[in-house]
């Protein structure tokens, strides 16, 4: 019974889309999140309320409030301490460098004296217990040091030689930023805003290994968070901008925080921050155990989710999405793949006509290609032929020209014939150059078709060889011949056209009385023709050249020395026709000109 594919979408759809619904319905439960992390901040709201009271409490007891700190962490998770007004703990006294002053800008303070510098906001336990910091007791440092509210705050000790130095960037780059530019320190000076310290540090104290509050600030995040605020205070003009809690928003690591500052009045009536800093990654741990909860709630569900999306996919989306990938490679010219989707259906129906429709652009186009490709051809050697033809015609037509002028003038008459066979010389140098040029570009339109024969190869060398010995005993040359006795499968005519080029090439660029090489190798299933000549080389750069048409690489290649220049590019297409390799390389004291033919 063949169901259309209308009928098969509307069911389906219908089902999913009531999947999708029962899913909506499900997911509502994901409220929880939000409502546990408001839960969560709403009882550290609260906590930090009664941390107050304690606070108020321990009236400055440094040991008691450290305790309390210890167990709010304890119990909510959550980073807490009490800063001054200028931004620097208050509760912790065991982290200090304390330098003896030789130069002070500021007039309070008495050269001689010893100041303690608080280092928390400065640089880590870490560092200066594992003795890589390079600021020890004996260093001479410079401190730099906010004025605020008629006290200092150093944010900054250097090494007066080197480039080391304990610092709140923060603070500097809030100065420089509330200064716009590099010269803030120098105008805080002027302003009385910055003061300069000089001396040499006495003493440094570490927290002792017992102390667990130390671990609180020595955590980099927690601390970090601390000197930015200290920034924030230094750079506003007004410290007391803080009047009721803050509840800011931080991500690190992609982790959420939430960062508490309370203002409140100590004990002693100064003003204090409670800063707190709680991690929100609880909450999404315990998202997560009541997602992995929920999971078994839900397996049902999921396995019919499953059942119907495999289903969906096996009869409707993967038939729809083959298509499309083939569709995609029909566009693009490719006709490779084939549909194979039979389902008697309007899916089937078009898997069908899109693989006729395939194989019917496929032979067209393959068609239209070769006649292009054949096209391109045959104008390329016309544009090449007529080209080719029109420069080297140039010269033999200005010497028959010179030749005319001469005798119609009556220029020399005792020259005449001369002149005459000059004329008759040149035309035929043009006569031979136009059979050459058809021939190349017969071979090079690829419409050519090379018939092959069977024929003794040794025999043609040794023919051509005798027909070629008057040119080479008139340029006296010593003729070495080596022939194997095989027999090759080739179109001979066109290998008698290629040895005799090559021999005539080698004849024509040897030296007088100088030595001619002609060889055949065999190699495995082929056989290798050498034709090597002595007494010249050609340059390593023109050797790719010599194949091309009318190469003439040097003085000794001229037209003066007979030849067309196109006998090596003739031979060439000859080779490639015959699908063979061939070459020509330097030797010790000549040149070699190669190539190999299949043994029969």
């Amino acid at each position: 019974m063949r169901i259309g594919v209308v009928w098969k979408l509307f069911l389906l759809t219908t089902a999913l889309c009531m999947l999708i619904l029962a899913t909506v319905y499900v997911g509502q439960s994901f409220f929880f999140k939000q409502y546990y992390e408001n839960r969560k901040l709403d009882d550290i709201q609260a906590n930090l309320q009664l941390f107050e009271s304690d606070y108020r409490n321990a009236k400055g007891n440094t040991a008691a409030i450290q305790r309390l700190e210890q167990e709010f962490y304890r119990d909510n998770n959550t980073w807490i301490t009490t800063l001054d007004r200028h931004g620097n703990l208050r509760s912790v006294d065991d982290f200090y460098a304390e330098m003896k002053v030789s130069y002070s800008s500021n007039e309070s303070v008495h050269t001689d004296s010893n100041i303690r510098i608080p280092l928390y906001n400065l640089i880590s336990i870490q560092e200066v217990a594992d003795d890589s910091s390079l600021i020890k007791v004996g260093s001479g440092v410079t401190m730099t040091a906010v004025n605020k509210d008629k006290k200092y705050v150093p944010f900054q000790v250097k090494q007066d030689l080197g480039d080391y130095y304990w610092g709140n960037e923060q603070i500097v780059k809030s100065l420089a930023e509330k200064s716009l530019g590099d010269s803030f320190l120098k105008a805080g000076i002027v302003n009385g805003s910055i003061t300069f310290m000089r001396g040499t540090i006495i003493e440094i104290r570490l927290p002792s290994e017992n102390n667990v509050s130390s671990l609180m600030y020595d955590d980099t995040l927690f601390m970090g968070q601390i000197k930015q605020f200290q920034a924030n205070l230094m750079r506003d003009e007004d410290s007391q901008h803080i009047d009721s809690m803050k509840m800011l928003d931080m991500v690190h690591n992609n982790v959420k925080y939430k960062l508490f500052i309370n203002p409140i009045r100590s004990s002693d009536d100064s003003m204090v921050y409670l800063f707190a800093m709680a991690s929100l990654q609880p909450v999404d741990e315990a998202v997560q155990m009541l997602e992995e909860y929920y999971g078994y709630v839900i397996a049902f569900a999921l396995l019919l989710v499953s059942l119907v999306s495999f289903y969906y996919s096996k009869k409707i989306a993967r038939p729809l999405l083959r298509i499309n990938s083939t569709t995609e490679k029909i566009a693009n010219l490719d006709f490779s793949e084939q549909l194979s989707i039979t389902s008697k259906d309007e899916i089937g129906d078009l898997s069908s006509n899109i693989n006729q429709l395939s194989q019917t652009l496929h032979s067209y186009i393959e068609q239209l290609q070769r006649d292009i490709e054949k096209e391109k051809r045959l104008e390329n050697t016309r544009k090449e032929f007529i080209a080719g033809v029109s420069h080297e015609l140039k010269t033999p037509l200005s010497i028959m020209k010179s030749c005319i002028s001469i005798l119609r003038d009556g220029v020399a008459q005792h020259k005449r014939e001369h002149y005459f066979e000059a004329m008759v010389k040149e035309v035929d140098k043009m006569d031979l150059m136009i059979v050459d040029m058809l021939e190349l570009a017969k071979f090079e339109s690829g419409t050519y078709k090379m018939e092959m024969d069977v024929f003794q190869l040794d025999t043609i060398v040794a023919y051509i060889c005798e027909q070629l010995s008057p040119e080479m005993e008139k340029k006296q040359l010593r003729v070495h011949v080596q022939l194997v006795p095989v027999t090759v499968e080739a179109n001979q005519l066109r290998i008698e056209q290629v040895i005799t080029n090559f021999m005539t090439n080698a004849i024509r660029y040897t030296p007088e009385e100088e030595e001619l090489y002609i060889s055949t190798v065999e190699e495995g299933e082929f056989v290798k023709v050498n034709i090597e000549n002595k007494g010249v080389h050609i340059p390593a750069s023109q050797l790719d050249k010599v194949w091309d048409r009318f190469y003439r690489g040097d003085t000794s290649r001229q037209r003066t020395h007979g030849g067309t220049g196109l006998g090596l590019a003739i031979s060439k297409n000859i080779l490639e026709l015959h699908h063979v390799r061939y070459g020509a390389e330097n030797t010790e004291d000549g040149v070699l000109f190669y190539f190999y033919l299949p043994k029969c």
